[in-house]
């Protein structure tokens, strides 16, 4: 195993793919993994999320934590645009993922709405100057609008978290400087593959279990897995929801994986684990060293 500095995996995957130290432009790149063409605009994730009120406070309940339709998403992102024009022109990449394209560059420095699950955040913190003072008067008329919209008055009446605000994050223009050590990137979230087809990896879906991702990948190379499953019930204290996901990945991915290297199909597998900043490698030599105990996956996720 090695040692690193522990992050989220935004920061992980900023790091993996060359962009250390730029601007996390996950906007740009979430449009470009929908096959749109982010150009040389200044896009921003504006994902949407729930505000819920706790005496005097707000606090953040991500996109996660519910369940949105796609066409509730339409609908409530039209009725944005008409009333914005084209100052905050925004784009569903699919129901949890929303991207908006800005008239001017914005300097945001703010980690996703399930980094910040639960706690008491000011939306606009992090946006200094003159652009935080219009950010703030944009999203308080954002606020109003959702809050009277008839797809928040059905979702309130039948008991429903209301979308009552955007989560900007990830603002930036497309960046031109990304490599891969990866000839693949299958992943689950869009910014995994737009950082994929802006490293000139090939993106692929997530599958459910490693056994359809053996079957399709190629038999050289290496090739990036992201799995999330585990992200969620930790950020939001799913404890019951975690037990299950822990289960689904052990039988699902890795104990195919621990066959498929005991087969010779795999030569190595890496697990990274960025919120504890390790890795675990291990090769189909490591498999005769008898005298190692094992451990439960539990322990390193």
């Amino acid at each position: 195993s090695t040692a690193a500095q522990a992050g989220n995996l935004e920061s992980w995957l900023q790091h993996a793919f060359g962009l250390a130290g730029r601007p996390f432009a996950a906007g740009a790149l979430t449009v470009l993994a929908a096959d749109g063409e982010p150009a040389g605009d200044c896009w921003v994730r504006a994902d949407p999320v729930h505000l819920r009120l706790a005496r005097d406070r707000l606090i953040v309940v991500p996109d996660a934590a519910f369940a949105l339709a796609r066409e509730e998403a339409d609908a409530l992102v039209e009725a944005l645009n008409r009333h914005f024009g084209g100052a905050l022109a925004l784009r569903v990449i699919d129901a949890r993922h929303w991207c908006a394209r800005l008239e001017e560059d914005l300097a945001l420095e703010a980690p996703s709405a399930l980094e910040c699950a639960g706690r008491d955040v000011d939306l606009t913190a992090r946006i200094g100057g003159e652009a935080g003072k219009r950010w703030s008067r944009a999203l308080n008329e954002a606020q109003m609008l959702l809050h009277s919209h008839p797809v928040n008055q059905a979702r309130e009446a039948r008991g429903d978290p209301p979308v009552n605000s955007l989560w900007l994050w990830g603002a930036g223009r497309m960046p031109r400087e990304a490599k891969s050590g990866w000839e693949s990137v299958s992943a689950a979230d869009p910014l995994p593959l737009g950082l994929a087809r802006a490293a000139g990896a090939q993106p692929r879906a997530l599958p459910l279990s490693a056994q359809e991702w053996l079957a399709r990948a190629p038999q050289e190379g290496r090739h990036l897995v992201v799995l999330e499953a585990l992200r969620a019930p930790l950020a939001l204290a799913q404890e019951a929801e975690y037990r299950e996901c822990i289960d689904l990945l052990e039988k699902r991915w890795f104990a195919p994986l621990l066959a498929a290297l005991r087969t010779g199909r795999a030569g190595m597998v890496t697990v990274h684990v960025p919120d504890a900043g390790a890795s675990f490698e291990a090769a189909r030599g490591d498999l005769r060293r008898f005298w190692r105990r094992r451990r439960p996956l539990e322990r390193y996720a």
